[in-house]
């Protein structure tokens, strides 16, 4: 599933208030590192992902790489941030509830 800009846009806009959940290090892109991220996408669908200054893969690049390996969407990259964004059909949703990522 690709995303619309609008709602591109508006995950943009969401995820501007979130803290990074997932930081990857100087071993870069592991399979712990996908296996947690793959949990964090699963219970809050929008996730963002901070690279440290140690680690060797460009923001632009993991967040594509772990897009594809993760069936997720790539919201945006700043800097050495980047959002990732995958929608859970089986997370429970009460009418009126905020979004799993709030």
């Amino acid at each position: 599933m690709t995303l619309s800009s609008k709602e591109r846009a508006e995950l943009r806009a969401e995820a501007h208030h979130l803290t990074a959940m997932v930081h990857i290090g100087h071993h870069g892109l592991t399979d712990a590192l996908r296996q947690t991220l793959d949990d964090a996408l699963r219970t809050h669908e929008l996730v963002k992902v901070a690279l440290t200054k140690s680690t060797e893969i460009s923001a632009k690049d993991a967040a594509h790489q772990l897009a594809e390996q993760l069936g997720a969407d790539v919201v945006q990259t700043i800097g050495r941030t980047c959002t990732l964004y995958r929608e859970n059909p089986d997370l429970e949703r009460k009418k009126g509830a905020p979004p799993p990522w709030r």
